[in-house]
């Protein structure tokens, strides 16, 4: 009997936090995988490791240009037409040095592009097809800095703050549809993106193997939003509802 396989796209494919995921998922069934990233060479080797954990999957690879919405717009339509798709995972971003965005506007902008416009782009790209098949999950990677803006990382903050309103947004137009939207905000995971954190001496780094099974299984759920870890929705909470003559104080 032939198994129909699920079909997830993958955008930021290389990032240690997507590639864990797809790991998850292909162990759990074989899938019909598309992969985005914007280094050919890296994508490869993730689809590589994929097809041999899961040979009986299928992998294709896209590099694209993250901030060009017509290579976005073209993408999206053209995975579309080969059918529903059930997963849309968008996982791309960097941490920008603040100080840096502080001084260089050029740097700023770049930070704000990647962290925030990029994903909804792609999230925009997708919603409409997910919408007209009614069906799919599609999950937007945020982050536990876009719940409040701090002085230590406000324009990574602030563009992950766009991604949560957006998020929102899109739940509230898919609500009487088949189609799940879910955030997950990540605290700080142990990844190459936060290598300096950790050689700051940050122990505090989540895995990023704890980070992907609860992405996946949030997912799974449909839940609208996914801290992960979990904890980080109760240090958040506490930090969004600090009064200002109090959280001006926290050097943070």
């Amino acid at each position: 009997m032939l198994i129909q396989k699920k079909r997830i796209v993958i955008i930021g494919a290389t990032s240690a936090i997507a590639e864990h995921c797809a790991r998850l998922w292909v162990n759990q069934s074989p899938a019909d995988l598309v992969l985005v990233g914007r280094d050919t060479a890296k994508i490869e080797q993730v689809a590589a490791d994929l097809l041999i954990r899961s040979p009986e999957s299928a992998v294709q690879s896209h590099r694209l240009d993250f901030t060009d919405p017509v290579q976005i717009r073209r993408l999206a339509d053209e995975i579309a037409d080969y059918g529903a798709i059930d997963i849309v995972l968008i996982a791309h971003g960097s941490l920008p040095d603040q100080a840096a965005c502080q001084q260089d506007l050029a740097a700023c902008r770049e930070a704000l592009t990647l962290n925030g416009i990029s994903p909804v782009l792609f999230a925009e790209a997708f919603a409409g097809h997910m919408q007209k098949a009614n069906t799919g999950a599609l999950i937007i990677i945020g982050s536990v800095a876009g719940d409040r803006g701090r002085k230590s990382n406000y324009v990574y903050g602030s563009a992950k703050g766009l991604v949560t309103r957006y998020a929102q947004g899109l739940q509230h137009r898919l609500a009487d549809s088949n189609v799940k939207v879910v955030l997950i905000k990540p605290g700080p995971t142990d990844t190459p993106m936060t290598r300096h954190l950790k050689q700051q001496g940050d122990n505090g780094l989540a895995s990023v193997e704890k980070v992907a099974k609860s992405i996946v299984k949030g997912a799974s759920r449909g839940q609208l939003v996914v801290y992960a870890p979990v904890k980080w929705a109760w240090i958040m909470m506490v930090v969004r509802h600090l009064p200002y003559f109090l959280f001006k104080r926290l050097n943070v």
